[in-house]
């Protein structure tokens, strides 16, 4: 059960989450089923290690980053700027695979830090509402809002 501050948190996080949400759609960047879109105050760089920052002084583990514009570039492939961040709190993730080991492709959490067209940065993850609903998982709801709260609270700290 959920502390009336942690539903606070929540609640919070979720707003700020659909507040980013409506301003990424404002601005251009297309709608997708089950992903969330913020848009970055500062380069990707900057971006990227602010998330790491918080991410470390959450606890969270932070599992691996992933330069896809340099795994494109030695394709040759041109790419803009994109980095996949990998990260998870085993004993909240592994939760929901209790509930259906197919979760398991979506966990651990994906952040997605990438540039536009335009050259604005952005940071994208999979809405965990939506990742409930597509492994049909009912038995969870504290956790998804936990897990939701953690995010908006970690991609707050680049978002305009």
């Amino acid at each position: 059960m959920l502390s009336i501050f942690s539903r606070l948190l929540v609640a919070g996080a979720l707003a700020l989450g659909l507040a980013v949400a409506s301003q990424a759609q404002a601005a251009g960047v297309p709608p997708s089923d089950g992903v969330v879109t913020v848009k970055s105050l500062y380069p990707i760089d900057e971006t990227i290690e602010r998330l790491k920052k918080d991410v470390a002084a959450k606890g969270i583990v932070f599992f691996q980053e992933i330069d896809q514009a340099k795994l494109a570039a030695n394709a040759g492939v041109k790419l803009p700027r994109s980095t996949l961040l990998v990260f998870g709190n085993p004993p909240l993730g592994t939760l929901f695979l209790t509930s259906n080991p197919l979760s398991g492709l979506d966990w651990p959490v994906r952040l997605l830090v990438f540039e536009d067209r335009s050259g604005q940065v952005w940071a994208a993850y999979t809405d965990f509402s939506w990742i409930a609903h597509r492994h049909g998982i009912m038995d969870r709801d504290p956790q998804f809002a936990m897990a939701t709260g953690v995010i908006a609270s970690i991609t707050s700290t680049v978002a305009k």
